[in-house]
């Protein structure tokens, strides 16, 4: 199955003003392992902000982002290596034929790296790309074993990595490639396999496990395994390598009425997430008090069910304003999620469900702070929740994302703190099948 390209080709929207246009390819964005499109906007902003035109920035929805835990066997809501290169080789086919370019650059998160390498090398990819460039993909592998994580694509002693990598170097004829890794702060490049389940144990792997033989690799210290695609400096590089030139500004440029749209998608049954979008589902959005989270009005200033496409705008709000975005959906609990301020219009504000963790629904009410663009850094960043460091965040090398606390059901507002950022939420009744997420840009 192919995402559907009409939605972001059809309602692109453009500032009234723009800087210069840097030239360039389309460039396709391809998220990792469980991930999805939304995940880009920050780059997709940022990209605008210095020229790029909105209607040639693809953020690939690959259907099943979850991989199988061995790549050669069948694995119920797990997608194979075989199936992402299809998926994307389709998908850069429509990229092509909308824009009339012959070629594209290729971004890619983790294990859109994977997809792409294998795209390039096995499927015959390397004729419609210009530029390749990986963001903490495990090029050698998170381990190299024989005892952990057999026959994963991830393991670099398994057969899709061991394929990919033979051979003097990792570059693909009349592909600019180029890796962008961090010094020592990705996860999935450590020595030890402590994020791997086996803390003690050698993963046969370094720091370096994200280079490209023989590719431009760039090294940017202090990001975390997401950072290194997510974060402003990996832009910049990202930018230049594309355009020759390094970006004008690193700051996004603010849209005053920015119109907002997207796609509620689902929950498989094995409790991963997939992007197929879901039909029935009600979106409300309302416009609250930054300092409080509180609701300005009883009446929220967007409410749609979904259709089959399971999109719930567009909307048009203001890039000054902070929402709580309502999501309910049969069999999954309603999830109120807070978010800081859109800067900029986007077709791609996809929302998903926060499912309850064991014993959750058995508190008054239960708030998380998510970071899906990177982890939180002990030592590193400052973050909080209700003025508290949440349990669950490791020391060391950052490896988590989210952190929740449980609350009294009486209602009142929780602060969500990360470094110079604050979301305000409120807490809604657990035993009431609500669930609240602080969603951090950043």
């Amino acid at each position: 199955m192919v995402p559907a390209l009409a939605p972001g080709l059809a309602r692109a929207q453009q500032p009234a003003r723009r800087p210069a246009d840097p030239g360039g390819p389309p460039i396709v964005f391809v998220h990792g392992n469980g991930d999805w499109a939304p995940l880009w906007i920050n780059n997709l902003w940022r990209f605008e902000s210095n020229g790029f035109k909105r209607n040639l920035l693809f953020p690939i929805d690959l259907t099943i982002p979850n991989a199988r835990s061995d790549d050669s066997k069948p694995q119920e809501n797990r997608s194979s290596t075989e199936d992402q290169m299809k998926e994307l080789a389709a998908y850069v086919a429509q990229v092509k034929k909308t824009t009339r370019q012959a070629k594209v650059a290729l971004i890619a998160s983790s294990r859109g790296g994977n997809t792409v390498r294998n795209y390039l090398k096995n499927g015959g990819g390397a004729a419609s790309v210009s530029h390749a460039i990986l963001c903490g993909t495990p090029n050698k592998g998170i381990v190299i074993s024989d005892t952990m994580l057999v026959g994963s694509e991830f393991n670099g002693a398994a057969p899709f990595l061991k394929g990919l990598n033979a051979g003097a170097n990792d570059l693909v004829a009349g592909v600019q490639m180029m890796a962008i890794r961090s010094d020592k702060n990705d996860k999935y490049s450590q020595p030890d396999a402590r994020f791997v389940g086996s803390p003690g144990k050698p993963t046969g792997v370094g720091y370096d496990a994200s280079e490209l033989r023989g590719a431009k690799n760039v090294i940017i210290d202090g990001l975390d395994h997401r950072e290194t695609a997510f974060h402003k400096l990996a832009f910049a590089a990202q930018f230049e390598f594309i355009t020759g030139k390094p970006p004008a500004t690193l700051f996004i440029a603010q849209e005053p009425l920015p119109v907002l749209n997207g796609r509620v998608t689902g929950i498989a049954s094995d409790g991963g997430y997939t992007n197929l979008p879901v039909a029935g589902a009600d979106v409300e959005i309302h416009d609250v008090d930054p300092r409080t989270g509180e609701r300005k009005s009883n009446k929220p200033v967007h409410k749609k069910t979904t259709g089959a496409d399971g999109q719930w705008g567009p909307f048009i709000g203001h890039s000054d304003a902070t929402y709580e975005f309502v999501l309910t959906m049969p069999g999954q609990p309603v999830t109120h999620t807070y978010r800081s301020p859109f800067l900029r219009g986007c077709d791609y504000v996809d929302l998903r469900p926060q499912p309850f963790g064991k014993g959750d629904d058995q508190a008054g009410a239960v708030v998380i702070m998510s970071r899906a663009r990177g982890y939180f850094g002990v030592g590193r960043d400052k973050f909080s929740l209700d003025g508290k460091v949440p349990p669950g965040v490791n020391d060391g090398v950052p490896g988590a994302s989210s952190a929740k606390l449980a609350f009294d059901a009486a209602p009142r507002t929780v602060a969500a703190v990360l470094n110079t950022e604050t979301i305000a939420a409120r807490t809604w009744p657990a035993k009431e099948n609500h669930i609240v997420v602080a969603e951090f840009m950043n």
